[in-house]
Order: C-alpha cells, then structure tokens, then sequence
C-alpha cells in the first residue's frame, strides 16, 4: 500500500514538472513573437494642466480642427513631454492610450517644468476623412423630374369701393327756428334780472 502511494507521488510530481516545462517554453516562445514598441525618448520635461478649465482634450496631432480627440487629461495632472510643433502652439506628449502613445496638447493651457527647449516634432499623417459617396448618374437621371411651366393665376383688381354714407343728424324743430346764440342771450338777460332783484330785496 505504501509503495503504490509513493509511485502514485512520484508519477505526480513527474506529470506537474513536464507541464511546468512545456508551459514555460510555451509562453517564452509567445512572448518571443510579441513586437516590441520602442519606447518614446524622454527629454526629462514634463507637462503640468495649468488652466481654470477641469480637464483639458489630448489630439492626435497638433490642431484642433484635423485631427481627433485621443483622451484628456485633469486640471493640475502631468506627463512627460516629447516635444513641440513647428510655430510651439503644441505640444507633444507621453500618452499610452493614444494609438503611437503619444498625443498633443495646446501649450497655453499647460506648463513645461524645468524650462527647457523642446526638440521640433514632424505632425503625424492627417487622417483620412470619411469617403464620400458618388450617385450614378444614370440612375440618378430616372428620379430627375422635369418642371412643367404652370399658369401663374393673373390678378382681378376688387370693384371700386362705393363711398361711405354720411350721417346728418336731424335736429329738433326748436333748434331749426331759434338760433342757439338767441338762447344763450335770453338766458344771460334773465339771470341778470334775477340778480339785479336779489340786491333790490336786500
């Protein structure tokens, strides 16, 4: 009993070691064929976010109109700095999610610590924009529609406009026989009798 316990061990062990073995040649062999990237020169600059803004955009290439946003990077974060752009608007910077791993930031929201030259870096190839579509003219030419010339409808100027009627008020026959002014006279005259009395009275 003990001796098939020690065979059952000694055939285990001799089982793990082969598959450690070949494992082992396995993944040096994977790791062999795996490319190598070359690691960006480090300048011994780095980049600090300086601007009042939370975070700032990382392009793949030195404009904001060409090329694509990559990735940000936070108010106050840093990166190493690789280099600049022709005129020094941009720079470029270590950024491991960007496709070559290095991505570009406009230089008057960062800081570049020491003070130092950057070298001058060649931008990237533009990228492609999308394809544009082309319409086969033939086919285009079955939806084409012919605009047919139709009758503007011609203007009926409106019937003159019949005048307005006029109102004449109809006065009371007092009014068409004693002028007004004959009234307010009267009335004046008996007023100053009625006033010429009261003195007398008194």
């Amino acid at each position: 009993m003990t001796q098939y316990r020690f065979q059952f061990i000694k055939f285990t062990l001799i089982f793990l070691t082969l598959i450690g073995f070949f494992s082992a040649s396995f993944s040096t062999f994977v790791l062999a064929q795996e490319p190598t990237q070359t690691p960006a020169p480090t300048t011994g600059l780095f980049i600090t976010v300086i601007t009042d803004e939370p975070q700032i955009n990382v392009r793949l290439g030195p404009s904001s109109t060409v090329y694509p946003i990559v990735g940000i990077l936070l108010q106050g974060a840093t990166a190493p700095a690789l280099g600049r752009s022709q005129g020094g608007d941009w720079i470029q910077i270590e950024f491991p999610s960007a496709p070559d791993g290095v991505g570009w930031v406009y230089s008057p929201l960062v800081q570049v610590s020491p003070p130092g030259n950057l070298i001058i870096v060649p931008p990237p190839p533009t990228p492609l924009g999308p394809a544009t579509s082309t319409v086969d003219p033939t086919l285009a030419a079955q939806f084409v529609v012919e605009p047919t010339s139709t009758r503007l409808p011609t203007f009926t100027p409106q019937p003159s406009m019949t005048p307005l009627a006029t109102f004449t008020s109809t006065s009371s026959s007092i009014n068409d026989s004693v002028p007004l002014a004959t009234i307010i006279i009267a009335f004046a005259i008996l007023g100053f009798i009625g006033f010429l009395l009261s003195l007398i009275r008194r």
